[in-house]
């Protein structure tokens, strides 16, 4: 993803999802180099290459958000493949040898997502899905779930005796 593209027409959405992607994997490569989970880091530093890759075809290449994604890929990438990520930090033009840079800072408002999926439960088996905003009140996602056609089919008129919400996972209808 670092060779010369024609660049600098994405739209927003585009630099969205890369810095969301950019910074989400950086919490998580750093998470899992604090913890010593080292199986896991290649896993995601091939997920955001793919997304770099997308981003770079719809027109990202060349701009600020695109530099900002290659100069943090290639600090997490550093301690897993040294010499290759040192050879491309000098190539870009960058300062002596990206061993000696600090580590990127995440930026979690970046990094937030904006919509989740939620399941939805009735009787403990999965009825239904509902993608809503990650900011939700219970009160909301509660009158969703329960005008779900879905759960309106398995509650069979009656109403239910117990919703539980599990923030970012899930609703139970016990019916």
């Amino acid at each position: 993803f670092l060779e010369e593209a024609e660049g600098g027409k994405a739209d927003e959405a585009t630099y969205k999802r890369l810095r969301r992607k950019v910074h989400q994997t950086l919490r998580s490569v750093t998470r899992d180099f604090e913890e010593f989970e080292f199986n896991t880091i290649v896993s995601a530093l091939m997920e955001l290459a793919n997304e770099m890759s997308r981003a770079k075809q719809n027109g990202a290449f060349g701009t600020p958000v695109w530099d900002e994604a290659v100069e943090i890929y290639l600090k997490m990438l550093a301690p897993v493949a040294p010499h290759i990520s040192e050879e491309i930090w000098a190539q870009l033009g960058k300062p002596y040898s990206i061993h000696l840079q600090s580590w990127p800072q995440v930026d979690e408002e970046a990094a937030r997502e904006e919509e989740i999926t939620l399941a939805v439960q009735v009787n403990g088996k999965v009825r239904d899905r509902l993608v809503v905003p990650a900011e939700i009140d219970r009160e909301t996602v509660e009158k969703m779930a329960l005008a779900s056609p879905a759960v309106q089919k398995f509650l069979e008129g009656r109403a239910p005796k117990q919703v539980i919400y599990v923030p970012g996972k899930l609703v139970s209808i016990v019916g």
